[in-house]
């Protein structure tokens, strides 16, 4: 089933969305102990207002455990959503994003983070966070989703085209190379 996330969930799906986001996790954060930015991570889904936030998150539950994560909100957004983020990042461990750039645009609703537990991987939980995603767009007005996938991952990518994504164009992000990938909505 897919739901919502919720605030006590943090301590499930903190480490589904650093896993969607493997090394730039610790390049965003500018913090290499694992355990450190487990923390950030989670002080920031259980408050509004944020990229990582509760908020901005849904859940693929089964019998009680949460087996996949989705996070997504309105790309023209992203700067007031990560704002928060960066702020608590300079005060506490000094670091400085000046040059960071971003990720996704305004016209559409971005697709952050998807993430399957590697237990569960295969059973299509990927495929139906994906379309309740599109379907969270619709209901938000948005006519495209985009996300970004790395150039070197062609299971993501050819599971994204088979959903219908098709490649925009190529993205430099935080020192790698991605396919910015949008689905056009009905």
């Amino acid at each position: 089933m897919i739901r919502p996330a919720s605030p006590a969930d943090t301590g499930e799906v903190v480490p589904l969305i650093i896993q969607a986001m493997g090394k730039l996790a610790k390049k965003l954060t500018n913090v290499e102990d694992d355990e450190i930015i487990n923390q950030i991570f989670k002080h920031f889904f259980q408050q509004k207002d944020n990229q990582y936030s509760y908020e901005n998150t849904l859940l693929f539950e089964d019998e009680g455990k949460i087996l996949g994560s989705l996070n997504a909100y309105d790309g023209g957004k992203l700067l007031k959503l990560r704002q928060p983020f960066l702020a608590y990042l300079t005060e506490h461990y000094q670091a400085n994003h000046t040059d960071q750039g971003t990720e996704t645009q305004s016209g559409e609703f971005y697709l952050d983070t998807i993430s399957v537990n590697p237990l569960a991987q295969g059973k299509g939980i990927g495929k139906q966070l994906i379309k309740a995603g599109i379907d969270w767009a619709k209901q938000l007005g948005h006519h495209h989703v985009g996300l970004l996938v790395e150039e070197n991952n062609d299971r993501a990518l050819k599971l994204y085209q088979n959903m219908g994504f098709v490649i925009q164009n190529e993205k430099q992000f935080m020192g790698g190379l991605y396919h910015h990938m949008v689905f056009k909505l009905k």
